[in-house]
């Protein structure tokens, strides 16, 4: 990709790596030149605050030191260490990663860009992350954060989610990498924008390139990049029945690709209506679990937003009447080892009361 030849590139370099070596947020990775710790918090950053990611790093770090660890552990390990995080596709990506990388480079992450960017989960943004921050080389990002600084200082007005903004928006990212320091100078763009070039009400008098910004200049640096619009998300009603046996409970395991693919939960199925919820939940729990079940009083009323739905779920209580089935009977006291989402985990949690 040509580089551009940019006015004040020396004096933004300058001014954002003086900032940075002044105004850098204190984060657990950022004490590492590791590549795999690196890839890590990379990868839990993806649509995930900081603050959230801090303590999942730590304690993903202890339970996976190594590529070799992660690779050679069972995959409801994994999704348990990284319940609560959300996006579990992120998880069984890095997984499946680690297992490549474990065989077809010897337990060594590649330092290169073509190498990285065809493993499972690694995409353009956070290769550049790992190149610059674990191998020192001269690699551009183009995260959520950095993506706004830019289109904000050269008044990119275009929606970054459409492929000519984007690649106008990395070929700037790459032309302002200063030699040598790439890494502190992209860390740099992260913290601005996480900290300061903020989507809503930027601080434009504490950004040290508030002189050199032409949407600082324009009067409306808020108008830059154009926001995606948003669709409405769809509302999902089902039900949920807690079937219980002898002290113990039903699970069943998802699918594991897709939608909190290997997590566990308890049987669930959209409704139409509200009506006759009792009914209808014996009935599914009859034709696609084969259990006969009796009882059905309600636990209660649960929400939780996903990406691209909300979801709640009614649920009921019921015993086991008759029948055998394919799916999991668990001790409740063991329901903890098992990998859920959140809102099958407060579910789990009211059982346990």
């Amino acid at each position: 990709m040509k580089a551009l030849s940019l006015p004040q590139t020396g004096k933004i370099q300058k001014n954002l790596l003086q900032w940075y070596k002044k105004n850098g947020r204190d984060l657990p990775w950022r004490e590492t030149m590791d590549p795999y710790a690196i890839w890590v918090s990379e990868i839990m950053l993806q649509q995930t605050q900081v603050a959230t990611v801090i303590p999942y790093y730590q304690n993903f770090l202890k339970s996976f030191p190594t590529v070799r660890h992660l690779a050679k552990a069972d995959s409801s390990k994994v999704l348990k260490v990284w319940e609560g995080l959300g996006y579990y596709s992120r998880a069984r990506n890095l997984h499946h990663a680690s297992q490549i990388v474990l065989n077809h480079f010897h337990g060594t992450v590649p330092d290169n860009l073509k190498d990285l960017v065809n493993l499972p989960g690694i995409g353009r943004s956070t290769a550049g992350a790992i190149l610059s921050f674990a191998f020192q080389k001269e690699a551009p990002i183009l995260d959520g954060n950095a993506k706004r600084v830019i289109a904000r200082l050269f008044a990119v007005s275009e929606n970054p989610a459409k492929g000519k903004a984007e690649g106008l928006l990395w070929r700037l990212s790459e032309s302002l990498l200063p030699k040598g320091d790439a890494g502190s100078f992209n860390q740099g763009l992260m913290d601005l924008g996480a900290t300061t070039c903020t989507p809503k009400e930027p601080l434009c008098s504490q950004c040290p390139l508030r002189d050199l910004c032409k949407g600082k200049a324009s009067g409306e640096p808020e108008r830059f990049p154009t926001k995606t619009i948003r669709k409405t998300i769809p509302h999902i009603e089902a039900v949920s029945a807690v079937i219980l046996k002898n002290g113990r409970v039903l699970l069943r395991q998802r699918p594991p690709e897709g939608l909190l693919g290997g997590l566990w939960e308890f049987p669930n199925w959209p409704v139409e209506e509200k009506k006759d919820l009792k009914k209808h939940l014996k009935r599914k729990v009859k034709s696609e679990i084969g259990l006969g079940v009796k009882g059905n009083e309600p636990i209660g009323s649960f929400r939780q937003t996903f990406s691209h739905f909300k979801l709640t779920l009614q649920v009921f209580r019921c015993l086991h009447h008759y029948g055998k089935t394919k799916e999991e009977w668990v001790s409740i006291q063991d329901l903890h080892l098992y990998p859920m989402s959140r809102i099958h985990r407060r579910i789990a949690e009211v059982i346990n009361e």
